[in-house]
């Protein structure tokens, strides 16, 4: 059952990156184009997640206290999404497929952190969760 589910997040995994990678990434066939197009889509996700970021941190730059709390949060997740994905792909660690699953897992929580920083870089006035 495990096995199973895992090809199943892989192929969702591998539909979402070849949306994001480039062209070429719909033809791919090997497991060597597979890992570049999954490593070109989490770069994507990590530049689109670095800018909203940025967004955040000049929305706090008068508020030093929440701006300090704002990045031990973010090297706190960085920290979470390695060891996750590390776990992730550890069921074909050594494989040609690890770099693949890891690229995937990476791309995907990257994804999720990106919407939770725009709901921070978005948040309105009187939201007692949002940070100024």
């Amino acid at each position: 059952m495990r096995l199973s589910s895992l090809f199943l997040s892989v192929g969702f995994l591998l539909s979402n990156s070849f949306a994001i990678a480039d062209d070429s990434c719909a033809s791919a066939n090997t497991q060597t184009e597979l890992n570049q197009c999954t490593a070109q889509a989490y770069q994507a996700a990590d530049d689109e997640l670095n800018a909203v970021y940025q967004t955040v941190v000049s929305r706090l730059e008068d508020n030093s206290a929440s701006l300090e709390k704002l990045r031990a949060a973010q090297r706190a997740w960085i920290g979470f999404r390695d060891a996750e994905c590390a776990f992730e792909s550890s069921a074909v660690e050594g494989g040609s497929a690890q770099p693949m699953v890891r690229n995937g897992c990476l791309e995907t929580l990257t994804a999720e952190r990106t919407e939770q920083l725009r709901e921070h870089a978005s948040c309105e006035e009187g939201d007692l969760s949002c940070s100024r």
